[in-house]
């Protein structure tokens, strides 16, 4: 077991989007995280900061996954997808070479918190049909283990030693990057390790409390990037929750404009062409 160690702790930036959303970008799409693109966390309890959502607005050349721990929003795209995203559900959505869409709160008081990733399409993928999926809360796998609680949101979660080795995959998914995209929960005093592919990039977002991660504590709204290894290594002395991220990276050019992902100016200019001459979705 090789375990994977912090190399650096980023803190996330307040910031605002969709029609005034308030949230905090833990990801800047400027400086993407190979093949992760963005992370934004939004937690309010106030409507002023949710209220008015994200109307109508284009994707291209990436997917993203919205998962809600509390609240309620409605997803609506060009397509005639329409998904009603509520408490511990996952929206997966494929823009590949484009798709317009919606989401917006289903409530007008409450707490709404929860985390939209972008997770970046290889070259040859980004012009793929669009395609959006609903994984309901129940479908998502929980594993309870000594001093940790596991949701398996994506991927596969190997646990367990030798003889009594398990894996728990999350719903099916098939995405090129492969992510492992797991919601633990380490109890106070608890341990818990994750292992992981020793080629793919490797993040833990805390949430809730405090972790040590390999051998450095990690506080509430950090970001820690991990160096090399097969395994991540997590405790706690007072309790913590986190995102635990890994995925293969892409080593691919990347140019970004907005809601367009893409490996070049020039494709991302045309897909600016597109979406004014409403070609965008083919």
């Amino acid at each position: 077991m090789q375990t994977r160690h912090v190399k650096q702790q980023l803190g996330g930036r307040p910031t605002a989007d969709g029609a005034g959303v308030r949230l905090t970008r833990v990801i800047n799409p400027q400086r993407p995280l190979d093949p992760f693109l963005m992370l934004d966390q939004f937690d309010s309890d106030r409507a002023d900061d949710y209220i008015a959502g994200f109307p109508a607005h284009p994707h291209r050349g990436f997917e993203t996954v919205t998962y809600i721990i509390d609240g309620h929003m409605l997803h609506e795209d060009h397509l005639g997808n329409r998904g009603d995203l509520k408490s511990g559900g996952v929206q997966w959505m494929t823009a590949g070479r484009g798709i317009i869409h919606s989401e917006m709160p289903q409530q007008v008081d409450g707490r709404l918190r929860g985390f939209q990733l972008w997770l970046n399409l290889p070259a040859a993928e980004k012009m793929k049909p669009a395609n959006y999926r609903d994984i309901a809360a129940e479908e998502i796998p929980e594993v309870s283990l000594p001093g940790a609680r596991v949701k398996v949101i994506a991927g596969a979660f190997r646990h367990g030693i030798g003889a009594d080795g398990q894996v728990t995959a999350g719903p099916p998914i098939d995405s090129p990057t492969d992510p492992l995209y797991l919601d633990v929960q380490v109890d106070p005093g608890g341990e818990l390790a994750v292992p992981v592919d020793p080629t793919y990039t490797a993040l833990v977002y805390v949430f809730e409390g405090s972790l040590l991660v390999g051998s450095e504590p990690v506080a509430t709204g950090r970001l820690a990037i991990l160096d090399a290894g097969d395994t991540i290594t997590l405790g706690s002395e007072a309790g913590g929750r986190a995102l635990v991220l890994a995925a293969r990276p892409l080593r691919e050019p990347i140019v970004q404009y907005g809601p367009f992902v893409m490996n070049t100016v020039e494709e991302v200019e045309q897909a600016l062409r597109d979406y004014r001459d409403g070609t965008l979705t083919g």
